[in-house]
């Protein structure tokens, strides 16, 4: 078997085969015969039809069989004998169509296509330059936690004897009917919505009208909802509401004094101690937000000195898992991700790009865990075994019973040296502090996901090399 490789890209190499007749015509004459001893054809006796006219009446379902055997192996024995590390199913077409009417009497000849792992020429990743800038924790920002609890610990006592007022909880039931849409468009009902008279977040038309109402009271008014309202099926629609008031309460907050920071827990003896224990609370969270900030920049700096190319179908791959996941999830927020305004080709390519980053990334800290050689231990896998257990609320063995479709321990151990690797460039970086910059949050947030995300890939690239390697080409 001849065999030649051609470059298209980085990742995508072109493979030229030819498979000597003596080899096809082993392949053809054997199948033939085959067939010949077990068809059935009217005029001969089973098992003494001559192989001419077997190949002629049974021409397709034999070319097919001896490709089925000769073109996978084919396949697997050049990609091997070129040491390519494929990934995903090889393309493969033969050469010429007609050299089917003559097997075994010329070359067959197949051209496949063909993924392969980036080749990654590591450069400097140590002593790579970032800066790290903490959250700086106020009173202010203390203050606004305290409200949060008040909020919280907040009671809500009804009123009887006077008409909703601005910062009032009124509880309605609304029955909704959408004005100068097609017949058919389905009404809205809801029952027991409660609406805090003047809140940021209420329609101004609820304010209006609500203000005043009592229990039992019913109004129909109509709300203009703007173009860019936050639920796609209610933007820019007109909707004429019947609304009845269940209930009309007012909220009590609690004084602000130690008796209740007391109650919030046996952790707190006063007000100082709650405030104390607050400020302490933040400035760990700002300190873990700056060390993940810090991970994503450093992360972003590997990336930016390593350009090199990402397979496509990988990228497709985890664009696509992405894309689920925000269906997904808007779904579950009650959102029809089919609603008109959703620009979803925009979406995935943000999603690609997304996903090429984090690839890459996964790339470079795979070699750099090679280069440095990082291991991981059996009790490294089973701790982290037992944290994701523990997020996500199961058992040890449901996460390893899990994991075992997904690469099982492989998969964990792949994460784990990734997420060294990181630490490594982490430790060995040329770290300045910075002041914090409120406007810079935004750019470090995505650096961040980034680096998150990254470090997680190497699970999905071994599972895409395993099916490379395990291709089944089939002639076409």
């Amino acid at each position: 078997m001849k065999t030649e490789v051609k470059d298209v890209s980085e990742t995508r190499k072109e493979i030229r085969i030819e498979i000597e007749p003596s080899r096809v015509r082993d392949v053809y004459d054997r199948i033939s015969a085959r067939y010949a001893k077990l068809a059935t054809v009217p005029g001969f006796r089973r098992g003494h039809t001559p192989v001419s006219v077997v190949r002629t009446r049974f021409k397709d379902d034999i070319r097919g069989e001896v490709l089925r055997e000769l073109v996978p192996q084919a396949v697997m024995d050049a990609i091997k004998e070129h040491n390519l590390e494929a990934i995903g199913e090889p393309d493969v077409h033969l050469d010429d169509e007609q050299s089917l009417e003559k097997l075994g009497e010329q070359p067959l000849g197949l051209h496949v296509h063909v993924e392969v792992l980036p080749e990654v020429k590591l450069g400097e990743y140590k002593g790579l330059e970032a800066s790290r800038m903490t959250r700086p924790v106020t009173d202010a920002d203390v203050d606004r936690v305290i409200e949060g609890l008040r909020e919280a610990s907040a009671s809500l006592q009804p009123v009887e004897d006077r008409g909703a007022q601005p910062g009032d909880i009124v509880t309605v039931n609304f029955h909704g009917k959408f004005l100068n849409e097609p017949e058919g468009t389905e009404d809205i009902d809801v029952e027991d919505v409660d609406v805090e008279l003047g809140g940021e977040a209420v329609q101004q038309e609820f304010n209006e009208n609500l203000l005043g109402m009592k229990v039992d009271d019913e109004k129909v008014f109509t709300v203009n909802y703007p173009e860019d309202f936050t639920s796609k099926g209610l933007a820019g629609k007109q909707v004429e509401y019947t609304a009845k008031v269940t209930a009309v309460r007012i909220k009590e907050m609690p004084e602000l004094d130690d008796e209740w920071a007391k109650s919030l827990g046996d952790d707190y003896e006063s007000l100082s101690s709650l405030r104390e224990k607050i400020r302490e609370d933040l400035q760990t969270r700002a300190t873990f937000e700056s060390d993940q900030r810090l991970r994503g920049t450093v992360m972003q700096r590997l990336v930016d000195a390593h350009q090199f190319e990402v397979p496509e179908s990988l990228v497709v791959h985890q664009a696509n898992n992405r894309l689920e996941s925000v269906v997904r999830d808007m779904m579950g927020r009650g959102i029809d991700p089919r609603g008109e305004g959703f620009n979803w080709e925009g979406v995935r390519d943000q999603l690609k790009s997304q996903a090429e980053f984090d690839l890459r990334g996964s790339f470079l800290l795979e070699s750099i865990a090679n280069a440095e050689n990082i291991e991981v231990s059996d009790e490294e896998i089973e701790s982290e075994i037992n944290v994701i257990a523990e997020a996500s609320h199961q058992t040890p063995e449901q996460v390893r019973a899990a994991l075992t479709k997904q690469g099982g321990a492989t998969s964990i151990a792949d994460r784990l040296r990734n997420r060294k690797a990181l630490e490594l460039l982490v430790e060995n970086a040329r770290v300045t502090d910075a002041e914090w910059r409120e406007e810079a949050t935004e750019d470090e947030e995505t650096n961040e996901t980034e680096a998150a995300t990254a470090t997680e890939e190497t699970a999905n690239i071994d599972e895409e090399r395993e099916k490379g390697g395990e291709a089944q080409a089939q002639g076409s």
